[in-house]
């Protein structure tokens, strides 16, 4: 699933090339996707509006329209938004008023696409904690001690700190050199301080290089991703660490496959 890098860098690839674009049709090819309202209420209540605006809140995309609505999607697992479109895999198409389309493409129907009144009144969006970068320290440390969740699910967890999914909870807790099973208030002061600066470096840096194409996840553009080739332990199993050359291993901890290397990460 597409995690906050990703999701930034489709929002900023959007900003340049739609806003102040008029929705001038919108083609509903699978109507599965739209979860709110009715297919007919969403295609007449986006019709004729233009794009005001577009804003992130953790995994899920928000394009504000000048009729008062928000347009929201949420890729989840093979979601994409590509532009221009061709509208060959597309499960809904947005025809623009420069006579280019935004395609939302989505092979299995696992993404989710609305239209709100008010975007804030979703149910996701009001269940997310703060992302990274606008927690602090002190805060991070604080919640740590309370915890005794084991240190990885508990930052894939939505409702603590948002935008981190398995990717970049295994690459930060590498570069933190911390365990992944290790109960989060097992963690020492100084490594709760590396693990916080590293997770949000790690963010930074895959941001700069457009996100992590491991599955479905591109750009805007249709263009993969580079992040994952600076992967540290990610998809690495078995293959040597970069700092001491024991071999990544891959365990399953809640639910979702874990990678680290065991000297490094105590």
């Amino acid at each position: 699933m597409p995690e906050l890098p990703e999701v930034e860098t489709i929002k900023r690839d959007l900003e340049k090339v739609i806003v102040g674009k008029k929705i001038t049709d919108v083609c509903v090819h699978h109507p599965a996707v739209i979860r709110q309202p009715s297919p007919d209420k969403f295609k007449k209540g986006i019709e004729g509006a233009l794009i005001k605006n577009i804003l992130r809140k953790a995994k899920v995309l928000i394009l504000e329209l000048s009729n008062g609505k928000s347009l929201t999607a949420h890729l989840k697992m093979t979601g994409q938004l590509v532009y221009p479109g061709s509208g060959v895999k597309s499960r809904v198409s947005f025809h623009l008023s420069n006579g280019k389309n935004l395609d939302f493409n989505d092979q299995r129907l696992f993404g989710e696409l609305r239209l709100l009144d008010d975007w804030r009144s979703l149910k996701f969006i009001q269940g997310l904690g703060p992302e990274p970068f606008d927690m602090s320290e002190t805060r991070f440390k604080e919640i740590l001690a309370k915890k005794k969740t084991k240190i990885k699910p508990l930052l894939m967890d939505q409702s603590f700190i948002s935008g981190i999914g398995n990717i970049y909870a295994a690459e930060g807790l590498f570069r933190g050199r911390i365990h992944p099973a290790r109960p989060a208030n097992s963690l020492s002061d100084k490594e709760k301080e590396l693990l916080f600066k590293e997770i949000k470096a790690t963010l930074k840096e895959a941001i700069e290089a457009g996100g992590s194409s491991v599955d479905d996840y591109v750009r805007l553009s249709g263009e993969r991703g580079g992040y994952a080739k600076y992967h540290k332990v990610y998809g690495r199993q078995g293959k040597p660490c970069l700092a001491c050359k024991t071999p990544i291993k891959r365990i399953a901890l809640g639910g979702r496959g874990t990678f680290f290397c065991p000297k490094c990460q105590k």
